[in-house]
C-alpha cells in the first residue's frame, strides 16, 4: 500500500488549526514528546540554551518552536512547500526566529558536523531511504551530537490499531488518508542497526503511547466522529507520554561517536 505523502500539500495550510487532522499530532503528542527529550537533554548532560538544532520533517513546525523557546537556533527541513510556509507564518506570529527550508531528509542542505541537536518524529516511517535519511542525520551532527526521534514499531499491535482501526476500518477510522504503511514500520533492533552503522550509539529505546483510560478514548472518538469536540481536544484528552510498552510506537535517543 502506498502512503500519501502529499496529504501534507493539500492540508498543511491547517497545522494549527484544531479542525484539521493533522492537529492531532500537537494536543499531547507533541508535550508528551517533549517532555521525554527535555529529560533526555538533562540526563546527557545537554545545555539546549544556544545550541544549533536541525527539526527533520518539522511539518508545521510544533516541535520546532518548542525547542525554539528553549533557546535553541532551530533550523525546520521538512519537503512540503505548503507545511513550510504555514510554519514560517506561525513562527512569525508567535515571535520565534526559526528557519525554515523546503528540502527532504535524505538530503539535508546543512554542512558536516554543523548541528548539536537532531530530532525526528512522526517521519522515519514516512522516508524513502530511511538508511539515508539516517547518514544524513549523522553527517551533519557534531561529535558528541544528540539524536532524538520516535517512530512507529512493526508489530502485529501496530498492524491491528494503527493500520486497521485508525486507517482501514470504515466505522473506525479518522479520515481517508493512507497515512502508513505497516512495512514502513521499523522495529528497534532494525532502527539500531542502522544508527550503529552510521555512528551513532543508540542510549535507550522508551515507550509512547496514549496514557488516558481506554473508555475515555472511545467516549472522546464518538464526540470526535460526531463534532462535538475538536480533533485539537481530541488529542489532548490522549495523555500521550512515555510509558512502558513499545509495542505501538517509541522514542529514543543516541549520541553521535566522538
Amino acid at each position: 500500500m502506498r502512503i500519501d505523502n502529499q496529504v501534507y500539500d493539500r492540508i498543511g495550510d491547517g497545522w494549527w488549526d484544531e479542525e484539521n487532522p493533522l492537529n492531532l499530532l500537537q494536543g499531547s503528542f507533541t508535550p508528551g514528546r517533549f517532555a521525554y527529550f527535555r529529560d533526555v537533554l538533562a540526563r546527557t548532560g545537554t545545555d539546549p540554551a544556544g545550541r544549533c538544532v536541525v527539526d527533520i520533517g518539522s511539518g508545521g513546525g510544533f516541535l520546532a518552536e518548542e525547542f525554539s523557546r528553549l533557546g535553541c537556533r532551530v533550523i525546520g527541513v521538512d519537503p512540503s512547500e505548503v507545511s513550510v510556509r504555514t510554519a514560517v507564518g506561525h513562527a512569525s506570529t508567535s515571535g520565534l526566529d526559526v528557519r525554515y527550508v523546503v528540502a527532504a531528509g535524505e538530503h539535508l542542505p546543512l554542512a558536516d558536523e554543523s548541528v548539536d541537536l537532531a530530532y525526528c518524529c512522526d517521519v522515519l516511517e514516512h522516508v524513502a531511504d530511511l538508511d539515508q535519511v539516517l547518514a544524513e542525520t549523522a553527517r551533519v551532527l557534531k561529535p558528541g551530537g544528540v539524536y532524538l526521534f520516535d517512530t512507529i514499531n512493526r508489530t502485529f499491535a501496530s498492524k491491528i490499531l494503527v493500520i486497521k482501526v485508525m486507517q482501514d476500518w470504515r466505522l473506525t477510522r479518522a479520515s481517508d488518508v493512507t497515512w502508513h504503511a505497516w512495512a514502513m514500520f521499523i522495529k528497534p533492533p532494525e532502527l539500531a542497526e542502522g544508527l550503529r552503522r552510521h555512528g551513532l550509539r543508540l542510549g535507550e529505546i522508551a515507550g509512547l503511547g496514549v496514557r488516558a483510560r481506554k473508555l475515555g478514548v472511545l467516549r472522546n472518538f464518538v464526540q470526535v466522529r460526531r463534532g462535538g469536540i475538536s480533533i485539537g481536544e481530541f488529542s489532548r484528552a490522549l495523555d500521550v507520554g512515555q510509558v512502558a510498552s513499545t509495542r505501538v510506537s517509541y522514542m529514543g535517543y543516541a549520541v553521535k561517536a566522538r
